[in-house]
Parts: C-alpha cells; sequence; structure tokens
C-alpha cells in the first residue's frame, strides 16, 4: 500500500524553495534567457503545489528537474542577463527618478533614507550607489558581498525604529513566491519594516514611507484573479496608497506609500477576469494585519 501523504503548510519562503546548484556560467541568447526563466517559474510553481499536497516524491522528481535547469543560481544569472530583458533594466533607476524630489531634501545633511532591497542581485544598481540612501540588500541565494543571505519572511522583526526602513524594494521579488497566501504575508509583512521616524534633525517633512513594487505585466493586466483595481484595493487593505505607477509591455512599475490607516479587508482568490489566455497569478490576503513597531 502506498503510505498516505500529509499536506504540508509552507512556514517560510525558503521552504516553498528548491536546492540550489552550482552551474557553469554559459553565455544565454535572450531567447534563452527568457525560456530559462519561464521555465524556473513553471516548475516552482508545480513544487509548490506538490509541497502542499505533501506529495514528496513529486517534490523530488520536481527538484530534481529544477536542478536539471540549473537551479536558482543559474535562474538568478538569468535574471541578471535579461535585466535588458524581462527585468527591463535596472528598475531602481526609475525608483530613484521618482523619489529624487525627497532625495533632494537630504542634501548638505548627513541624513540618508534606509533602504531595504529584497532579492537583490547587485550592489552596484542606481540604488546602492545613490549617496542619499543607506541600502540593506537581501536575497535567498548572495551573489555576491555586500548582500546578505536571508529569507525576508524569516527576517528577525524590528525590535526599534533603527531595525526599520524608510523604503523596501519588491522588485520582481512577488511573482516568485510560488503561492496566493505567501504573496499577501509578503506584502502584509513589509508593514513591519517601515518608519517615517527620522534622527532629530533631519530636515524631512511630510514623509510617508514607500514601497516600490515591481512585477511583470502580465500578473495585473492578464490574470484571472488579479486586475489593477484588485490590487490596488488589496494594497489600501494593509494602509498603502498609489503615488507612482507606470506599465510598459513587460513591467508594472509601482510607488506605494504606506499611511497606517489600513481598513484590513480579505481577499480569497476569486475568479474576476475569465479566459483561456490568463494566467492564475493571485494575491490573498486571508486574515488583518500585526501591528508594527511604528503601532505600538
Amino acid at each position: 500500500m502506498t503510505a498516505k501523504k500529509t499536506p504540508k503548510k509552507l512556514s517560510q519562503l525558503s521552504r516553498g524553495r528548491p536546492p540550489t546548484l552550482r552551474a557553469g556560467r554559459p553565455a544565454l541568447s535572450a531567447k534563452a534567457t527568457r525560456n530559462l526563466i519561464r521555465s524556473h517559474h513553471r516548475l516552482l510553481k508545480a513544487r509548490a503545489q506538490a509541497l502542499e499536497a505533501g506529495d514528496d516524491d513529486l517534490v523530488r522528481k520536481l527538484d530534481s528537474q529544477i536542478q536539471a535547469n540549473g537551479g536558482l543560481e543559474s535562474y538568478q544569472l538569468a535574471s541578471k542577463i535579461g535585466q535588458s530583458l524581462e527585468r527591463g533594466g535596472d528598475t531602481s533607476k526609475l525608483l530613484i527618478e521618482w523619489i529624487n524630489s525627497t532625495l533632494r531634501e537630504l542634501k548638505g545633511t548627513p541624513f540618508k533614507l534606509r533602504v531595504l532591497e529584497v532579492g537583490a542581485l547587485s550592489t552596484k544598481n542606481a540604488c546602492s550607489l545613490n549617496p542619499f540612501l543607506d541600502v540593506t540588500r537581501i536575497d535567498l541565494h548572495s551573489q555576491e558581498p555586500g548582500i546578505q543571505q536571508q529569507d525576508f519572511m524569516e527576517r528577525p522583526l524590528p525590535a526599534s525604529h533603527e531595525d526599520q526602513f524608510h523604503l523596501i524594494s519588491l522588485s520582481l521579488v512577488l511573482n516568485y513566491v510560488p503561492d496566493a497566501i505567501g504573496r499577501g504575508e509578503m506584502l502584509k509583512r513589509c508593514v513591519n519594516f517601515l518608519t517615517d521616524v527620522f534622527p532629530s534633525g533631519c530636515p524631512m517633512t511630510g514623509f510617508k514611507p514607500l514601497l516600490f513594487l515591481v512585477l511583470p505585466a502580465a500578473c495585473v493586466t492578464n490574470s484571472r484573479y488579479l486586475t489593477e483595481e484588485k490590487l490596488r484595493r488589496i494594497m489600501s487593505s494593509i494602509g498603502f496608497s498609489l503615488a507612482r505607477s507606470k506599465t510598459t509591455s513587460k513591467l508594472i512599475y509601482q510607488l506605494w506609500e504606506y499611511s497606517a490607516t489600513p481598513d484590513k479587508m480579505l481577499f480569497k482568490k476569486e475568479v474576476i477576469n475569465p479566459g483561456r489566455t490568463r494566467n492564475n497569478f493571485a494575491i490573498v490576503l486571508r486574515d488583518s494585519l500585526s501591528a508594527s513597531v511604528s503601532e505600538t
């Protein structure tokens, strides 16, 4: 008899990630880069479903396929190479453009905005090189010195305002989370790490904490479960209001301000945009926000 398979529950993002494999670094064409990224996402989604169902045999089989595909390291390499393809270039260039007026308030002072870059691939992007930003970089699999190897969902919650950030960057990170509930949990967790508190003497006026969110455009424009309007309602429910937005053929860029006035609505995975050619990207909020340091 086949042993009964016990359903498993993801407790952290790294549980949903397959083991990495150190692969060689051959040159990749544009087509090969896109195919590797898409294949990795498909395998990762299938693995998350198998893990949730408790199908250990299928999980092991998918792990082998993911490793044969190059593992997380090859995916990250493809993402780096695809900066001008899937990733739309250095997305933080647009972020700097959007917050430039805020940064000008810091000119001539010793103060900086504290930034948490989740899923960091480089220490030399526009965000990291800006003199008015103090950037903390984390990723599940660090590619270079200056990037801390850490699961954002396992990062200790801030004990004080000094451990919080004025800005969090989730550039092509949320779409990597393999399930809808996990995406909602990641967005809610961001709130705990945001602050509008500055040291005494800082000239910042009227500042609101910021979340820079970048997603493949199809996640919002061609999903059965998500539209721009629903994303706006989801973000509003956890206290965010949309400050800036830009959509290209490949990506959607958004800058959200945190106002700390959430309405704590819940959002299920419901078909709102049916169609055979739609994708299944979704975000689920299943319970209300926990309190952040700034609200205690």
